[in-house]
């Protein structure tokens, strides 16, 4: 995607009556056409083409609600069920703030008051220190060696460290949010779902018990639904589906300091590090480099992905069984589609200056620490937004002021706006 294009996106805030919302039923959705977007076809092909290679069976791409792109890979349809595997946990996050907003659970309170004592091999004292909050954090320190890292039955889950001090994606653990969810509210799993969120959204699907697992399942546009929902912080159209702010923030946002790029049951992008699944040791840097740094993902067995960035306005879902990898590590799959939606632009180069208002100016060029920005002969004050060479939103401001840029490291970088309906990019260098 044109990186202008993004960044003059982001000088309005995201609000509920920019963001589309299909109806409640029947299939109509409104589209934004890949044109509007500066997409060429050619590279669209060649995304559809990598989808196919690596076992793809429906992908979608919504912008502010609206799909952009939608494919599905014979002789899966539209109308085609799959299952969501762990991108589903989220869905079970949201579900627990729910539970916990009407006041049937408290998270800070020890599972044990849900789940009743001895649902687990540990002493009473270990097991009344796990809350509710360390099965949301994975951070429960119930042992992950064990054989069968899906087993919840007591016998297999065992001490291994205090709650809180360790994080480790267990499963088990996990799936026991199911019955908390149950035992709290007095409904099933399924008809709590039904209730509080599908009704509201328009979504479809059920949960199944499969083996030891409860696994979502759903067509590819229930769960680019939820998408919607949570770009939309919860609120789906006039309906709040969870209305606790605080709680959506924690569930978005690190929830501990051992794993920074996991939420409540979501990854994170954009963190200074971050764990992947079964490996103890940090990474440093972006799990996902080339996608928005603000944008949080559902990631599930065999590629099932949701991915929504608030900043840009993009959901992306993707639904399939293992991509021809040698070794299948989620976010390096979910990396490789950002680099190919990246690459979607017909521009030669991600950022091309726009000669539109000439009287729009930045000064002095190339800066060393402070830049003017005026308007000249364009009237009243306007809104611009400062990028990176990679489009990262930096800062937004309104035209007349001074910015400080000594702390930008030297480079290139654009500023954006719209005038007189008309794009308007000016590049300065960072000496």
């Amino acid at each position: 995607m044109s990186v202008v294009f993004l960044a003059l996106l982001l000088l309005n805030k995201a609000s509920a009556q920019s963001l589309y919302f299909p109806p409640l039923a029947g299939n109509t959705w409104e589209t934004t056409p890949p044109a509007t977007l500066n997409w060429c076809p050619e590279k669209i092909d060649s995304l559809y083409d990598f989808l196919e290679n690596t076992n793809t069976k429906a992908f979608l791409v919504l912008k502010d609600g609206k799909v952009v792109l939608e494919k599905y890979f014979a002789p899966f349809t539209q109308d085609s069920v799959w299952y969501w595997a762990s991108a589903g946990k989220t869905i079970t996050a949201l579900l627990t703030g729910v539970a916990q907003e009407e006041g049937s659970l408290n998270i800070q309170n020890p599972s044990s008051d849900y789940l009743g004592t001895g649902w687990s091999s540990l002493t009473s004292q270990q097991e009344s220190a796990i809350k509710v909050w360390h099965h949301l954090t994975m951070t429960t320190g119930l042992d992950d060696s064990v054989p069968e890292l899906d087993c919840y039955l007591p016998s297999c889950l065992t001490y291994l460290a205090a709650p809180g001090t360790r994080w480790s994606y267990h499963n088990a653990p996990y799936t026991l949010l199911d019955s908390i969810i149950q035992m709290s509210t007095g409904q099933t799993l399924n008809n709590y779902t039904n209730s509080r969120l599908k009704n509201k959204t328009g979504m479809t699907g059920l949960w199944v018990k499969v083996g030891y697992n409860t696994v979502f399942f759903s067509k590819a546009r229930s769960m680019a639904r939820f998408g919607i929902l949570i770009q939309n912080r919860g609120k789906w159209n006039n309906q709040t589906v969870l209305g606790d702010t605080a709680y959506f923030n924690q569930m978005t946002t690190t929830s501990q300091n051992l794993n920074l790029a996991y939420g409540y049951l979501w990854w994170l992008n954009g963190t200074a590090s971050y764990m992947l699944p079964y490996i103890q040791t940090p990474i440093p840097g972006n799990a996902m480099p080339d996608a928005p740094s603000d944008m949080i993902a559902a990631l599930g067995k065999n590629g099932q992905i949701l991915n929504v960035s608030p900043s840009t306005g993009f959901v992306v879902v993707r639904m399939g069984n293992l991509p021809t990898e040698n070794v299948f590590v989620p976010n390096v799959y979910n990396n490789q589609i950002w680099q190919r939606i990246n690459d979607l632009s017909c521009s030669n180069s991600s950022i091309q200056e726009t000669q539109a208002d000439a009287s729009f100016a930045v000064f002095p060029n190339p800066v060393t620490d402070v830049l003017h920005i005026t308007t000249g002969n364009s009237p009243g004050m306007i809104r611009y937004a400062v990028i990176d060479s990679k489009g990262a939103t930096l800062l937004r401001g309104t035209t007349g002021g001074k910015i400080d840029v000594s702390a930008f490291a030297p480079g290139n970088y654009f500023v954006l706006t719209e005038i007189n309906n008309q794009k308007v990019t000016r590049q300065f260098v960072k000496n």
